[in-house]
């Protein structure tokens, strides 16, 4: 099953105004990755703007928010913590008792909450 069903951006103007001021006033910014480093592999983020641009439509313009919105995040978080929340949410999405590890954990909801904060901060600077 693809990444991009399980963790799909919330890009554009239908995220909400107080969301993206939740999401700014959490993010830190001393807590930023060093933006010179590239931990994201290539293919992650080419699969992040084919998600990013099934959800916002196609074209270079879109293409070009895209990829800008995942260049902040991997300003932001580094990979490692990406990969985590791609990995929660992935087994989130199953049945059984071995999933329910996955939506009780606090520390599992707090990688996920910060992957948000980090795509509600790429939204405001790439998509405004």
């Amino acid at each position: 099953m693809s990444i991009r069903s399980h963790f799909k951006p919330r890009f554009g103007p239908r995220l909400a105004p107080l969301a993206l001021m939740v999401g700014l006033a959490v993010v830190p910014h001393t807590a930023r990755a060093d933006p010179t480093a590239n931990d994201y592999p290539t293919e992650a983020r080419v699969d992040y703007v084919l998600a990013c641009m099934a959800v916002n439509g196609q074209g270079r313009d879109v293409m070009s928010h895209c990829a800008c919105s995942i260049d902040t995040i991997a300003s932001i978080i580094p990979y490692d913590r990406y990969e985590q929340a791609q990995t929660i949410l992935s087994m989130r999405q199953g049945v059984g008792q071995n999933t329910m590890v996955f939506k009780s954990v606090k520390s599992f909801d707090d990688i996920v909450a910060s992957v948000r904060r980090a795509q509600a901060e790429a939204d405001v600077l790439c998509f405004r």
